[in-house]
C-alpha cells in the first residue's frame, strides 16, 4: 500500500522482539476459534446464531469469490454495512483475501462517500440497500465515476442474488480451490477513520501487526473469556467496538457477540436479559439515557456484569452512578483510532475507576503530556498528549500537511486531548484542543465546567461550546438538558460554590429536550454551535 508510514526498523525490531508483534494476520484469533471449537456461538443477530465454524466458512467464500472475480491482495474497498452480522463477516473475508477496506459508519451520507471514494478510488463496493443512498444504483454509480476503477458492487439484502452480499457469503464448496493469499503481517489490514469533529474523518492506515496486538493486549486487560458474551451496540466499524477490546476482542478470547442496531434501553435491556450479556460498550451520553431509564422504572438484567465508557470523557458524577444504579461494575476507556489505549483495571479502586481514563495499554507506550511551549509537564498539571508506540500509527493516509503538523521530529502523536497524568501513569481527559473558549484572552476547557454542570442534581446532560462575541471574541453558552426546570441564576451558583472562576461562568444558557448527538452517539457540538436557541 503506498502512502503509508512504517514504523522505523528499529522500533519494529524490538516490538517483534518483545512479542508484541506475531507476524501473524488479524483473522488468526477467527481460525484459532474455528478450529478449537468450531460449534460455540460466535455472533448473535436477531433471530441467527452464527458459530465460529460458519462465520470462518462465510468469510472465506466471500473471500474466495472476491478473489476470483479479479480482486486482488492491496485493492482497496468502501465498506458501509448496518450493525449485522454481515458486517464482521465481510470484514473478515476482506482480511483473508487482503483486500484493504474502510469502513464507513452507516450514518455517514454523500458527503462523506464521495470523499473516501476520490481518496481510495475504491475497486469495490460493499453496501445496504436500507440505506437511503443505495435503494437504487444512481448514487454507486457516482461513486463508479469518482472512483475512476470501481469493478464491483454487492448489496445487503438485494433482490438480484448477482450482486446479493448474503448469496456471494454462503459457503457451497464452489471456489474451494481457489487459494486464500499469503498476508503480510506488516501491511495496512484497512483504514479507521478519524475521531474529528470537523470536517471530513482522516484516513488511518492499521496494520495487521498491531491492530492484533491492541485486541489481544485488550483483551487480556478485560479479562475476556469463552464466557464472556458481549452486546455491540454502537456502531460495528468504530474502533472502540471493533478492538478495545470490543468483538474482535470476543473472538480472540472465543466469546459470543450480541448485535444491538443502537443503544436504546428497552431494546438493549431486553437482549441482554435474552442471551444473557455480560458486558457493553457505550458513549457517555448512552450511559445516560440507561440511567434514566433505569430511574424511571426499567430494571437492569441481572446478568450484566460490567459497562464499558469510552468515546468521550467521562464526567465524575456519571461515572459514579454506574454501580449505584446499573448495579454492575464500570471499567473506563480512553482511546483513540490512531492507536493509543487506556483502561482503568478491573482491580482498581473505586475512586482511581470513578476519576481516571486509566492507563495505557502497554508498558512500550511512550506517553509525554507538555505544555503549549512543549516542555513537560509535572504529574497533575494539564497539558497536551504526545504518544508513540507499537500501535499508534505513524502518519495519515495522504495528509502530508496534517502529518507535518500531528508528529513531532522523534515519531511522537500529537491528538489533540490535554490530559493529567498522575505519579502512578494513569491519565484524566480534562479536554481537548479545539474544544476550549477563548473569552477575552481567558482560556475555558469546556470539559471542566461540563463536569461539575453535570453535579447538579437536575442535570441529565451538559455541553458547554463557544459561540461569537463583538468585544470578548467568544463567550461560552452551556446547553443543557434537565430533570426539572432550574433557573440559570441556580445554576451560576452552583458553580461558584464549586469554586468556579468567574470568567468560567456560562454567559448564558440554553435548555434542550435532547443532545444532537454525531455518529457513534457523542455530542455533536458543531450542531449545537449552528442552532437557534432562546436566550435564557
Amino acid at each position: 500500500m503506498t502512502d503509508f508510514t512504517p514504523w522505523p526498523e528499529d522500533f519494529a525490531r524490538r516490538y517483534r522482539q518483545k512479542g508484541y508483534w506475531l507476524d501473524a494476520p488479524l483473522t488468526r484469533g477467527l481460525e484459532m476459534q474455528a478450529r478449537a471449537r468450531p460449534e460455540a456461538c460466535a455472533i448473535h443477530c436477531g433471530a441467527r446464531a452464527i458459530s465460529y465454524g460458519a462465520l470462518d466458512r462465510m468469510s472465506t467464500a466471500l473471500a474466495r469469490r472476491l478473489l476470483a472475480r479479479g480482486l486482488r491482495p492491496g485493492d482497496p474497498a468502501l465498506v458501509q454495512l448496518p450493525n449485522r452480522a454481515e458486517f464482521f463477516v465481510t470484514f473478515l473475508a476482506l482480511l483473508k483475501a487482503g483486500i484493504t477496506p474502510v469502513n464507513a459508519l452507516f450514518s455517514h451520507r454523500a458527503l462523506e462517500l464521495r470523499s473516501y471514494a476520490e481518496q481510495l478510488r475504491p475497486k469495490l463496493l460493499i453496501a445496504a440497500r436500507s440505506h437511503p443512498l443505495f435503494h437504487d444504483d444512481h448514487f454507486a454509480t457516482e461513486l463508479r465515476v469518482r472512483s475512476g476503477r470501481l469493478a464491483l458492487c454487492l448489496f445487503l439484502d438485494d433482490p438480484d442474488p448477482v450482486q446479493d452480499l448474503a448469496a456471494w457469503a454462503a459457503p457451497d464448496g464452489a471456489e474451494e480451490t481457489l487459494p486464500l493469499p499469503r498476508i503480510d503481517p506488516g501491511a495496512v489490514a484497512f483504514f479507521q477513520l478519524s475521531g474529528g469533529s470537523t470536517g471530513t474523518p482522516k484516513l488511518i492506515p492499521r496494520t495487521h501487526n498491531d491492530y492484533d496486538y491492541s485486541i489481544r493486549a485488550s483483551a487480556e486487560i478485560c479479562a475476556l473469556t469463552p464466557r464472556t458474551v458481549f452486546l455491540c451496540a454502537l456502531p460495528a466499524p468504530h474502533n472502540y467496538l471493533l478492538s478495545s477490546p470490543g468483538v474482535l476482542g470476543v473472538f480472540h478470547a472465543g466469546g459470543t457477540v450480541v448485535m444491538a442496531p443502537n443503544p436504546e434501553p428497552e431494546l438493549c435491556f431486553e437482549l441482554i436479559a435474552r442471551h444473557r450479556v455480560t458486558m457493553v460498550a457505550l458513549v457517555p451520553s448512552a450511559v445516560g439515557l440507561w440511567l434514566e431509564a433505569v430511574r424511571g422504572g426499567l430494571a437492569v438484567p441481572e446478568s450484566l456484569a460490567l459497562v464499558q465508557v469510552g468515546g468521550a470523557s467521562f464526567a465524575e458524577a456519571l461515572a459514579r452512578q454506574v454501580p449505584e444504579v446499573l448495579g454492575c461494575a464500570l471499567q473506563q476507556v480512553f482511546g483513540m483510532a490512531e492507536g493509543l489505549v487506556n483502561y482503568t483495571r478491573l482491580d482498581d479502586p473505586p475512586e482511581r475507576i470513578f476519576t481516571t481514563q486509566g492507563r495505557p495499554i502497554s508498558p512500550d507506550d511512550e506517553i509525554r503530556v507538555r505544555d503549549g511551549a512543549g516542555r513537560d509537564c509535572a504529574p497533575g498539571e494539564t497539558g497536551h498528549l504526545w504518544v508513540r508506540g507499537p500501535y499508534t500509527f505513524r502518519g495519515y493516509f495522504r495528509s502530508p500537511a496534517q502529518n507535518a503538523t500531528a508528529f513531532d521530529a522523534e515519531g511522537f502523536y500529537h491528538s489533540g486531548d490535554l490530559v493529567q497524568r498522575d505519579d502512578e501513569g494513569y491519565l484524566r481527559v480534562v479536554g481537548r484542543v479545539k474544544d476550549q473558549i477563548n473569552r477575552g484572552g481567558e482560556k475555558i476547557a469546556a470539559e471542566e465546567i461540563e463536569a461539575l454542570l453535570l453535579r447538579h442534581p437536575e442535570v441529565v446532560q451538559a455541553a458547554l461550546v463557544s459561540e461569537p462575541d463583538p468585544r470578548l471574541g467568544e463567550r461560552s453558552c452551556a446547553f443543557l438538558v434537565l430533570r426539572q426546570p432550574v433557573r440559570p441564576v441556580a445554576l451560576r451558583r452552583h458553580l461558584i460554590a464549586a469554586g468556579v472562576a468567574d470568567y468560567k461562568l456560562p454567559d448564558r444558557f440554553a435548555f434542550i429536550d435532547a443532545m444532537p448527538l454525531t455518529p457513534v452517539g457523542k455530542i455533536d457540538k458543531q450542531a449545537l454551535r449552528a442552532a437557534v436557541v432562546p436566550v435564557s
